[in-house]
């Protein structure tokens, strides 16, 4: 970054290429890229990442799907929201960039909060399957859960106000959220992005403690064809805690990948080789069903 660029140029680089589309929804700029042809994939990133997380994977299957990746308010290259970071808040916004599209009946591939907001957009419109990593919302808010959400919370807090140790101290925690070689350079770009996406991500853990931020109903009551990409060593939410809930789900199976949260982005073609079976046994059963 030269003395001339604005500071906010830093998390643009974390999100969906230059020169992608801008569609507003609700006052909301949200950057959008579209490429390839074939059956509609959405890619929701995690809360302070952005499109820029979905590269490698839009590369390798852009030849056979239509692969569209968002950047989420404030993130990547979207504008600011003058609500605060929710899933469900996140779920609107979508249904309005895939209205624009004219996009319906898609996959929707969500991680973290992304993956959240895809159960709030799977309970009012129509989805072809989800596919979730490491998703929030699918655990209990208990009053251990508050008090860790509230840690975090406070941790951000620093980088808002812009401690002098909270960059260091956050670039040792992005080592623990993508330990994984592949997801190096997208991890050397958020730590860049540090203060500045500190106070969205000080708001929404903030959220995360809330009692509306467990949608535990919201993804029992689906009946679409799920699929779990969870990385093991997740010490954001790990497996055991989302295990019960999954397994009252009407249509879900499991997959386990090495890495920290992001199984797409830490191990994209074991990710890849996942999706693709997934993608493949639905269009199976969709022939087995109409013959």
């Amino acid at each position: 970054m030269t003395a001339t660029q604005p500071a906010t140029e830093l998390r643009f680089a974390i999100g969906v290429p230059e020169g992608s589309r801008v569609i507003v929804v609700d006052d909301v700029r949200i950057a959008v890229a579209r490429e390839g042809r074939g059956p509609a994939i959405v890619c929701l990133h995690a809360i302070g990442h952005g499109g820029r997380d979905f590269e490698a994977l839009t590369a390798a299957i852009k030849d056979r799907y239509d692969v569209i990746r968002i950047d989420w308010p404030g993130q990547g290259r979207s504008g600011s929201d003058r609500e605060p970071p929710s899933a469900e808040r996140y779920a609107n916004l979508l249904a309005g960039v895939l209205d624009e599209l004219q996009v319906s009946a898609p996959v929707i591939i969500g991680n973290s909060i992304g993956g959240a907001a895809a159960l709030h957009y799977a309970r009012t419109k129509l989805v072809h399957a989800l596919v979730l990593c490491d998703p929030g919302g699918l655990f209990e808010i208990t009053p251990a859960v508050r008090r860790i959400c509230t840690l975090f919370a406070r941790f951000f807090a620093a980088g808002a106000r812009r401690a002098w140790w909270y960059k260091p101290a956050f670039a040792f925690y992005y080592r623990l959220v993508l330990p994984s070689p592949k997801a190096a350079p997208q991890r050397r770009r958020i730590v860049r992005a540090a203060f500045e996406i500190a106070p969205l991500l000080r708001d929404a853990w903030t959220g995360f403690a809330k009692p509306e931020a467990d949608i535990r109903d919201i993804a029992a009551r689906l009946d679409v064809p799920i699929w779990f990409a969870w990385a093991k060593s997740d010490r954001v939410i790990p497996l055991r805690y989302a295990a019960p809930a999954i397994a009252t789900l009407k249509n879900a199976r499991v997959s386990r990948f090495g890495g920290g949260h992001a199984a797409f982005l830490e191990r994209p073609r074991q990710f890849r080789r996942g999706l693709l079976k997934f993608l493949q046994s639905l269009e199976a059963g969709r022939r087995t069903a109409t013959s």
